[in-house]
């Protein structure tokens, strides 16, 4: 399970304050997965990396009790002047985690050949997507995290073997997806929430969430 009791962000903008969460109190039970619906702009990420631990409240508790992933296409932890198999092999320490397997498994799925023995900061944008994307997959949640969607590459066999994984694993994990789109989210996720002015609103299903979100956009 994640909670979030009383979770309040805001930032500076450098002219307002901007008010991500005010007061929210929400749960996301194993099993259940949830998308979040709110329009670019609002936070989206910021909520995602709070769920991971990245960012802490202003105000309130994040409890977690169950392995969480850090955000699909998340680049910390990744040294760009090291090789993708030396940040392969340091995550899985980092997890507890084979890193003979890992490093594997993320060799096989990226198939960014040579370019594995290379430092990840000589990558292109799509390249480095591939190799994080792997990273994600190699490793198991109880529950991830995604941030508007699976990242974007040119690479077909990549997307294909990817989407092919994540949708397997999903049928025994759980997902939280922040996204402005409800097509994205309705590939995941049956309950789903509004994000609006701060305010978290839960509702039982994504028919109802989009409701509210289309009358209030």
């Amino acid at each position: 399970m994640l909670e979030f009791e009383n979770v309040s962000k805001s930032f500076w903008t450098g002219k307002q304050r901007k008010v991500i969460l005010d007061r929210a109190s929400f749960r996301v039970e194993l099993g259940r997965s949830l998308g979040i619906l709110a329009p670019n702009g609002t936070g989206k990420t910021t909520i995602i990396r709070m769920m991971a631990g990245l960012e802490k409240p202003d105000e309130g508790t994040v409890r977690k009790n169950c392995r969480v992933s850090f955000p699909l296409g998340f680049m910390g932890g990744v040294v760009g002047k090291h090789t993708a198999r030396e940040n392969a092999r340091f995550i899985a320490r980092l997890y507890g985690l084979d890193p003979d397997y890992v490093e594997a498994f993320s060799r096989w799925l990226c198939g960014i050949e040579e370019y594995f023995d290379m430092p990840v900061g000589t990558y292109s944008a799509g390249m480095k997507a591939r190799f994080t994307f792997s990273l994600l997959l190699a490793l198991e949640f109880d529950l991830y995290l995604i941030d508007e969607g699976m990242p974007s590459t040119t690479d077909v066999e990549f997307n294909r073997k990817a989407g092919s994984l994540l949708r397997e694993r999903l049928k025994s994990s759980t997902v939280v997806i922040v996204s402005h789109q409800p097509t994205i989210i309705e590939k995941f996720c049956r309950q789903a929430a509004v994000l609006r002015d701060g305010r978290l609103y839960m509702f039982e299903t994504l028919e109802e969430a989009k409701r509210m979100y289309d009358y209030a956009s």
